[in-house]
């Protein structure tokens, strides 16, 4: 087992490296051919001459070639400087840091709902195959997974934060207090709406997996010999049917909390919830080369790490999965 995981672990290392270099590449050329010009968005609404552009084009590099500007980028992140950021004025890792705690908490929340909602309609759900409650929470299901984040971040702010005044419209804190004197649970308060709409679009996968678990096992012979010897629905799902669908929904879930990353840079849009997701949409709006490569090879790793630690616990409950699968 150790040395089928070291081996594994070592072969998926390797191809991170791989994913690394051509994740880097690419978005490098896309972020070339943007029509987006740096330092057109960088003067944004000011008048300034061509002089003072090239001076800033200069200083930035943007007037170098493509190749000679990858090449220093890349040789620079090597030695751990992962360059500027021209729009925060401030190096991209700390930049990063910065935002990524808000969205790496919303992530979490978003995730753990998900995960229990989902693992909970889905067993109800096998349970009453082919009832009503069944096709409800399969129809809820099906257009869950149909809705963009987006869409319904904006549906939930009108009638949930507007209408209805439950929540807060959009930031992460009350408008006009420090920092110091917010709350937790003023921060829970203003997390929550993001966090819903994240978790709602993230939860069929769950939902519909764990249900034809459940249906498999309401359907088994130890199930049907738990009810010949008198034992009740709820009794035989505790005893014999929770375990044997927990763990394959764990493992999915796992895997699934890597495609939160970007269903969260749509919700904190929406919510102007200022998390990493509005940092890049802003870097994305100003030609922030530095920052958005910076992004993009923080979510190849995040999204690297779920698939790793799924993988990891699909050898561990199960050996016979060979690691270089």
């Amino acid at each position: 087992m150790k040395n089928q995981l070291i081996t594994f672990i070592s072969k998926q290392c390797i191809r991170l490296v791989l994913l690394l270099i051509a994740i880097s590449m690419i978005s490098f050329a896309l972020l070339v051919m943007s029509p987006i010009d740096p330092i057109d968005a960088y003067f944004t609404g000011v008048a300034v001459s061509d002089e003072q552009k090239a001076i800033v084009s200069a200083y930035w590099q943007f007037d170098r070639p493509p190749v000679e500007r990858y090449w220093h980028w890349a040789t620079n992140m090597l030695s751990g400087n992962w360059g500027d950021s021209f729009v925060y004025k401030a190096p991209v890792l700390q930049v990063i840091s910065d935002k990524f705690t808000s969205t790496l908490l919303l992530m979490l929340v978003s995730w753990s709902l998900s995960g229990v909602v989902g693992f909970s309609l889905g067993v109800i759900s096998g349970i009453y195959q082919g009832k009503t409650l069944d096709r409800c929470i399969n129809y809820f299901a099906l257009a869950s997974v149909s809705t963009p984040v987006f869409w319904l971040g904006i549906l939930l702010v009108m009638v949930v934060a507007v209408e209805l005044q439950w929540f807060p419209i959009a930031l992460s804190t009350p408008i006009g207090k420090s920092v110091e004197d917010v709350t937790w649970l003023e921060r829970l308060h203003h997390l929550a709406l993001p966090a819903i709409t994240l978790s709602i679009t993230g939860v069929s996968a769950i939902v519909l997996h764990t249900r034809e678990k459940m249906i498999d096992c309401m359907n088994s012979n130890y199930m049907l010999f738990a009810k010949a010897r008198g034992e009740s629905l709820w009794v035989r799902v505790k005893r014999h049917g929770l375990r044997n669908v927990a763990i394959p929904a764990v493992t999915l879930h796992f895997a699934s909390f890597a495609e939160l990353f970007g269903g969260a840079v749509l919700a904190e849009s929406v919510f102007s919830y200022p998390g990493l997701g509005s940092a890049i949409t802003l870097a994305g709006l100003r030609g922030d080369v530095a920052l958005l490569l910076g992004a993009a090879i923080l979510s190849a790793i995040f999204v690297f790490l779920g698939n790793l630690i799924a993988n990891i616990l699909y050898i561990i409950i199960n050996p016979e999965v060979q690691g270089g699968r």
